[in-house]
């Protein structure tokens, strides 16, 4: 399995993950999650501040389904 679906599996199953599960997996890569450095380019951070306006300004936002979707279909042009 490729990183990037693991990564997308990951990260659906974070959103419905009951509390416990939650709880045991943060306990797992604590340390790591601590230790780890995030570095951002400006123009990420530019990026994120745009989002943070749009959804600040209560503009249409898209959901985790709706991007997935998306990026699938980007994909699959690129592929």
């Amino acid at each position: 399995m490729k990183t990037v679906t693991i990564k997308e599996e990951l990260h659906n199953y974070l959103e419905i993950a009951d509390d416990k599960k939650l709880k045991a997996i943060y306990i797992m890569v604590e340390d790591e999650i601590k230790e780890a450095v995030v570095t951002y380019t400006d123009d990420f951070k530019i990026e994120l501040d745009k989002r943070l306006d749009h959804y600040l300004k209560g503009e249409k936002m898209v959901t985790p389904n709706q991007m997935n979707k998306r990026l699938k279909a980007i994909r699959k042009k690129k592929g």
